[in-house]
């Protein structure tokens, strides 16, 4: 079979797929004996990746696979198609999810230890229930708290390939130094029964890993 039919193939899944396909996923659309190497594969996606440069949309690679994406110039316009609005998330949420990402895997009152408030249980299970984060196991200590880590579900919505893809923010440092920069409001606003909560909307929670 000739590059440009194997091309063509590839770009028809990925786009009637709606979701990342793997290299192995991918390989499995043709017969044995029309099978392209593993190599060609990914030099067919590459040519791809090179020829959606100039377009609309984007090929990137996630975690999960590769996936044929709207650029994200282009949100606001696309974005109309819809009559709902997108979800919104609370900056408790988002911080939550930061810290869960980048020291994991922890448990809630680890979380709560470093963020000096109690987290949320709709927070906790806001983050299953969108399959970003899941439990791994349990801490060997009284209670057995479960610990939290993130999945691939999170890193393919926020465009990551793996963890090592995430911003280098605070190897060493203290949440509560990161929270000025990130530009969070007070912890202590979280705990205040009926307060307005900031919300962010889904392109901005990349933003806060950024």
């Amino acid at each position: 079979m000739n590059t440009q039919k194997i091309s063509n193939i590839v770009e028809a899944a990925l786009l009637a797929a709606g979701k990342p396909l793997s290299l192995e996923r991918l390989l499995l659309l043709f017969a044995d004996d029309e099978q392209p190497h593993r190599q060609q594969l990914v030099e067919v996606l590459m040519q791809l990746q090179q020829h959606y440069q100039q377009r609309g949309v984007d090929l990137v690679e996630v975690s999960s696979g590769w996936r044929i994406q709207v650029r994200k110039e282009y949100s606001p316009w696309i974005s109309r198609l819809w009559d709902e609005k997108p979800a919104r998330y609370s900056r408790a949420l988002l911080e939550t999810l930061s810290l869960i990402a980048y020291r994991q895997p922890l448990t809630r009152g680890e979380i709560e230890d470093v963020r000096g408030v109690a987290v949320s249980t709709n927070i906790i299970k806001t983050l299953l229930e969108r399959d970003w984060v899941r439990v791994v196991g349990k801490r060997d200590v009284p209670g057995r708290p479960s610990l939290y880590a993130t999945t691939r579900e999170f890193l393919d919505y926020f465009g990551l390939r793996g963890l090592d893809d995430l911003p280098p923010l605070a190897k060493i440092r203290e949440f509560d130094v990161i929270n000025p920069e990130l530009d969070l409001p007070d912890p202590e606003m979280d705990q205040q029964a009926g307060a307005r909560q900031e919300t962010v909307q889904p392109q901005d929670a990349e933003q806060l890993l950024q």
